[in-house]
């Protein structure tokens, strides 16, 4: 599905979408980040229905460029989280390496259970559900780690605004993004109608090049922390930010080439950076970890 050409991913997912709209008799939402990926999903939603609602959680750790074009969107209801980005961190711990890793770091650290650590340390029968070899130092750490900030800063706003308001949600997230999301896709597909919180996320088999392409040929409005979006050597890409998302958020930076999204940010938004590097203690995590910023 991947390597179906633009215009057959975009009958598809107007089909997954269409699908979504008639179970709930429209009583939908699409979560809107104000990022890329969700502004291509807004678009395909309202050429559909141009009434539905998109919702945008506003943490406090989206880059300036973010809001002010979120600010610009018609019918975007703004969520809050109940706890801050620093409370998160005193109380859970800092979002590094990973997603599960730090799931695992913080469950090795914090379980009574003798066999979950045992896990953890060693994995399951299958060798798998451990902490990397690489990052088992992190269990000494002089800080916590959690990947639980994305859940309490914006899942849990997202989640009261659907107790609230009945809607369900139409995401736009990507296989591309993460092996978890994957095989989330493998076991659900497009339109997760059997899970606990039902999902859609109807650009699941959208690639990067896809949602630029997307953006590109139907010359719709983005977040200008993205810069231009131009072809260089056959790949488009965005001469600002490639990603976006909390600024705070560690997560896959010990991948990055440099000038990575912190030093980055030091020079296009100094306060930011400030902000996450001395303000939050951020300096100390990837000293810890070995990544420059």
């Amino acid at each position: 599905m991947q390597s179906w050409d633009l215009d057959r991913k975009v009958r598809v997912t107007q089909t997954r979408i269409i699908e979504w709209l008639l179970r709930y008799d429209n009583q939908v939402y699409v979560g809107f980040s104000g990022g890329k990926d969700s502004t291509v999903l807004l678009d395909i939603v309202r050429r559909i229905d141009s009434s539905i609602k998109a919702a945008f959680c506003n943490t406090g750790l989206e880059y300036p460029e973010i809001v002010d074009f979120v600010k610009t969107i018609d019918n975007v209801k703004e969520l809050k989280p109940k706890m801050s980005y620093p409370k998160v961190i005193e109380t859970y711990g800092y979002p590094v390496i990973g997603k599960e890793q730090a799931a695992f770091i913080q469950e090795y650290r914090d379980t009574k259970s003798e066999k979950l650590r045992d896990i953890r340390w060693n994995g399951n029968k299958y060798g798998r559900g451990k902490i990397s070899e690489k990052w088992k130092f992190l269990v000494d750490a002089p800080f916590k780690i959690s990947d639980k900030c994305c859940d309490i800063m914006k899942k849990e706003p997202s989640k009261r605004f659907e107790k609230e308001t009945g809607l369900h949600p139409i995401l736009g997230t990507t296989t591309d993004e993460s092996a978890q999301r994957l095989s989330n896709w493998f076991m659900y597909g497009c339109n997760a109608f059997e899970k606990k919180r039902p999902t859609s996320q109807p650009l699941s088999f959208w690639t990067e090049q896809d949602i630029l392409q997307y953006i590109k040929q139907f010359n719709i409005p983005y977040s200008k922390i993205y810069g231009d979006i131009v072809k260089e050597d056959g790949v488009l890409k965005c001469t600002g930010e490639p990603r976006t998302g909390c600024i705070t958020c560690m997560f896959g930076c010990q991948h990055e080439k440099e000038p990575n999204k912190f030093q980055r940010m030091k020079i296009t938004h100094p306060e930011r950076y400030n902000y996450c590097i001395n303000g939050c203690k951020q300096g100390m995590v990837m000293d810890y970890i070995g990544v420059k910023y």
